[in-house]
């Protein structure tokens, strides 16, 4: 008969709370990725935080203003997208807040709430603020975390949204 020692259980119980550590940080690294990403104009950092067939959703949060934004799909859509309706005409900063998360094997859920800040480059004083609850699924990619849904929705926000949309 073989018996475990309690430094083996000690040991592997440390591994495995190590392992679910490194998870959830890098789990919540892909949402910083994503703001980050924006809020430098960081193509290649920004893209870093989708799969390449990645959903966003940013519908649920533009319907609270009337804004009718469709369905991204795929990582190279979001990327030119989003970077394409800022670069030289939105100054944003993303701040990510409340961040829960659970993991199944290689996929996981994450739920936040993200403030968005978006000033018109050309003139601050239109701005829009929101804050916005995220929903996210994200999957397993070698040693990182990507998004492979995410799905914004808005509880409120001040400002004129089209320093958003244009």
């Amino acid at each position: 008969m073989y018996v475990t020692s309690d430094r083996a259980l000690a040991a592997h119980d440390s591994v495995a709370v190590v392992a679910e550590l490194r998870d959830r940080t890098e789990i919540i690294d892909a949402l910083y990725r994503f703001g980050l990403g924006q809020d430098l104009k960081d193509a290649e950092l920004f893209a870093s935080s989708f799969a390449a067939d990645a959903e966003l959703d940013f519908r649920p949060a533009a319907a609270k203003w009337g804004a009718q934004p469709p369905l991204m799909v795929g990582r190279d859509t979001i990327v030119s997208t989003i970077l394409g309706m800022f670069t030289d005409r939105v100054e944003t900063t993303h701040q990510v807040t409340n961040t829960r998360v659970s993991i199944d094997g290689d996929t996981a859920r994450l739920t936040a709430l993200v403030e968005a800040q978006h000033l018109l480059a050309g003139n601050p004083a239109t701005h829009a603020l929101l804050k916005n609850p995220y929903d996210v699924d994200l999957v397993r990619d070698g040693d990182r975390w990507v998004i492979s849904r995410l799905r914004i929705d808005n509880a409120w926000f001040t400002g004129d949204p089209t320093a958003i949309f244009g």
